[in-house]
């Protein structure tokens, strides 16, 4: 982050258990457990930014058919196969 736009802090109480496993997952990752937990509340806010995208598809268009939602769980399935790259900061 640039000097002139330091990054906001956020003071968190977690489970322990939860604590543990974020200190793992930042480890295996390779980055601090700030970008760690950026990038997981990120994904966090994308995965409800398209819930509420396909909601509100579906209240102007209808639900999604039994077809479409089947074809739908194969891409996942397919790209949950295809294995991704990490991103690790500079």
């Amino acid at each position: 982050m640039p000097r002139g736009n330091p990054s906001p802090k956020l003071a968190i109480t977690i489970d322990p258990e939860v604590h543990e496993k974020i200190l793992a997952a930042a480890a295996r990752d390779g980055v601090s457990v700030s970008a760690w937990m950026t990038g997981a509340a990120r994904e966090a806010l994308q995965r409800r930014a398209g819930l509420a995208a396909i909601a509100e598809w579906e209240k102007q268009h209808g639900p999604f058919s039994a077809e479409e939602m089947d074809a739908a769980r194969r891409s996942v399935r397919a790209q949950l196969r295809t294995p991704r790259t990490v991103r690790r900061p500079a």
